[in-house]
């Protein structure tokens, strides 16, 4: 694509697309800069083929109504691939720097994208010219824009919107869905594959890491079969589909698919990195903590994005591990000491992940050279339990660990005048227990583990996250109890009452994607108006089913 991304908008726009994917993987400064130079070039390409508007032809624009049919088919697409590059660069914006006019740069980038995927859909709509040779491939890049920005918007929490600078914007998820699904449908559509590729990536890994993994497993499955029927040695399509086998629950399956998938290319070594990721985390469901702290080390050794997560991951790993040697506890003491010295600064702001890594690496010190079940809290943190918990027999093993600790921690109640962090170190195996207890069916049970954890908050010294974290796990077993009322109550007093606590961001938007499931369950059960988050809605530059029912209708 290189040697005509300086001629041809859709050779620039894919050029800089596979740039940005590229400076997303790695974080790192040079490449982000590649990209953006590449996307500001295939902006002017783009520009240079987009429908020249005069100032007399602005103001009339206002006054009557747009002749679609005058575009020129070369022009439609210049829009297409223009709100395409505008969406990337604002994207390359925010990971750049973290000040405030990166921040409106970004924002304003993002408001002008909109507007001219709303441009794209009307004249979908309202384009009459039969000889269109492109068509459907103008119509799934619509699908794909309105279907990716929807969905994206949607599964924000309030307080990510406003840092973010999407104020003004709001998403609906069903017409993400809907959207991205008719783009797929279009099969020859050349986004019609990149439309697959985004509703698969949403229900097995979006829901699952951020979401109460709500994911349409089936669906994503039926999407991928033809795409890996096309391209059976295709990365990202063997990629996703282990990535299935996993949150089936079906770990050995999904190990063999992520190594078919490394073994398919050898030219994208940061893909190589998702999947060791992945293959990390189904070695670490296994309980198989060598072969886990082996993908960690790799990762270590081999990615930019964050040594000091992968570091406090091969420490906490190796704690698990039963042969517990002098020589593996120097190497466990080193590895925890290294941490706080990797911790680094993306966009100029710390992981908050790499925060909680130097804490509890510390922590590890403090207490006398031990940490509490470091891997199965790794596992909780990352949302893993959704996946372990398709697995009986891995789900028991853990959970007879946990409770086991339980036990032997409620024996030593008598230290907790003498050990400030007991109390800690009991409510993180209480957190564990009522987490395996919920996937295992127990749900009275669980629901005393997270009871007893919230009575404990004025006895925690470090671990003030258990707290907020257990009143969500609350509030989504009474969603599937439908105890609605009561999951709202614990909702409301998550976001009210706590703050700064450490991976705020990360339970707040499980606690968006509960409400979400709050409201769509309320439906279901009444005719009255459901919940809200209250973000976003009812202002004009909302992207809701109205926006496009209102363009249909010019369209009559």
């Amino acid at each position: 694509m290189q040697p005509w991304a300086d001629q041809n908008m859709y050779h620039a726009t894919g050029y800089g697309t596979v740039l940005y994917i590229q400076a997303v993987m790695t974080f790192d400064m040079a490449d982000i800069e590649v990209a953006i130079e590449a996307i500001k070039s295939a902006v002017i390409v783009c520009n240079k083929n987009r429908k020249k508007s005069t100032i007399m032809g602005s103001l009339t624009k206002f006054a009557t109504k747009v002749d679609y049919d005058s575009y020129t088919e070369e022009e439609i697409h210049a829009e297409l691939c223009y709100a395409e590059c505008l969406l990337i660069r604002a994207f390359l914006t925010f990971i750049q720097d973290e000040n405030l006019i990166s921040f409106i740069k970004g924002g304003l980038k993002i408001r002008e994208c909109y507007k001219i995927y709303r441009e794209c859909h009307k004249i979908s709509l309202n384009r009459k010219v039969a000889t269109d040779k492109h068509r459907v491939h103008f119509e799934s890049g619509v699908c794909m824009g309105i279907g990716a920005f929807n969905l994206m918007i949607s599964l924000l929490p309030s307080k990510i919107m406003k840092l973010l600078e999407f104020v003004g914007f709001s998403g609906k998820k069903s017409l993400g869905l809907s959207e991205l699904q008719r783009g797929c449908e279009l099969r020859v559509g050349l986004r019609s594959k990149l439309c697959a590729i985004m509703l698969v990536a949403y229900h097995s890994l979006v829901t699952y890491v951020l979401g109460l993994a709500e994911g349409d497993i089936e669906l994503a499955t039926e999407l991928l079969r033809p795409c890996l029927k096309d391209h059976p040695k295709g990365a990202i399509f063997l990629f996703f589909s282990a990535r299935l086998e996993e949150v089936k629950g079906h770990i050995d399956d999904a190990i063999n698919r992520f190594e078919e998938s490394i073994e398919s290319q050898s030219e994208w070594r940061q893909f190589h990195h998702l999947c060791y990721w992945e293959l990390m985390w189904c070695h670490c469901f296994k309980s198989d903590w060598l072969m886990a702290m082996k993908y960690a080390e790799r990762l270590s050794k081999e990615s930019r994005w964050s040594k000091a997560t992968y570091t406090y991951q091969k420490a906490a790993f190796l704690v698990m591990c039963s042969d517990q040697t002098e020589e593996t506890k120097k190497h466990t003491d080193y590895l925890f000491s290294e941490v706080p010295k990797l911790k680094q600064r993306i966009a100029g702001k710390s992981l908050p992940f790499e925060k909680f890594a130097v804490a509890k690496s510390q922590r590890y010190f403090q207490q006398g050279g031990y940490l509490i079940l470091p891997a199965l809290e790794l596992i909780y943190v990352w949302n893993g339990f959704n996946i372990v918990g398709k697995n009986q027999e891995l789900l028991d093993k853990m959970l007879l660990v946990v409770e086991a600790t339980v036990t032997e921690l409620a024996s030593k109640r008598e230290q907790a005048s003498s050990d400030k962090f007991y109390h800690d170190n009991y409510t993180l195996a209480l957190l564990l227990k009522g987490v395996c207890q919920r996937h295992r069916g127990l749900l009275l049970q669980a629901e005393q583990c997270f009871l007893e954890v919230i009575s404990n908050e004025k006895n925690l010294h470090s671990d003030h996250y258990l707290v907020p974290y257990s009143t969500v796990e609350l509030a989504i077993l009474y969603l599937y109890q439908e105890k609605f009322e009561d999951c709202r109550k614990l909702l409301d007093k998550t976001k009210k009452n706590y703050k700064s606590y450490y991976l705020e961001n990360r339970l707040l938007f499980r606690l968006h994607a509960t409400r979400l499931q709050l409201k769509t369950a309320m439906n279901s059960n009444s005719d009255s108006h459901s919940l809200t988050d209250g973000a976003g809605h009812g202002d004009n530059y909302s992207m809701e089913e109205e926006d496009f029912a209102d363009a249909k209708e010019e369209a009559k």
